[in-house]
């Protein structure tokens, strides 16, 4: 699966899911940290990458697109690296499953 992981994520989550086997990038890695969130936007979609994120504009967006990329709502708080990879860690299978599915929308508490 391939990931594009927003500037509220740490980019240690990019290299977590690398070394998961998935092809993830954090926009700090490819010059977008500062980038407004249609630009984010129109790269999770050009690079067919589901958007991780914990900004509800993104929701509001993909609501909005005729299609594009899935957007996986992160809705943990602020939390120590260490204490949002072991969270991620369990609610990842369930996000792979729910891209797989075509959800384009997945919340995820």
């Amino acid at each position: 699966m391939r990931f594009l992981i927003d500037a509220q994520l740490p980019p240690l989550l990019g290299q977590w899911l690398v070394d998961q086997g998935h092809a993830a990038q954090h926009v700090a890695d490819i010059g977008l940290a500062g980038a407004e969130d249609q630009v984010i936007w129109m790269r999770a979609v050009a690079d067919g990458a589901a958007l991780l994120t914990k900004d509800q504009d993104f929701v509001a967006i993909r609501q909005s697109a005729a299609s594009g990329s899935a957007v996986c709502w992160l809705r943990i708080g602020n939390v120590t690296n260490p204490a949002l990879l072991g969270w991620f860690a369990l609610v990842l299978p369930g996000i792979l499953s729910a891209i797989e599915q075509g959800e384009t929308i997945i919340e995820v508490r």
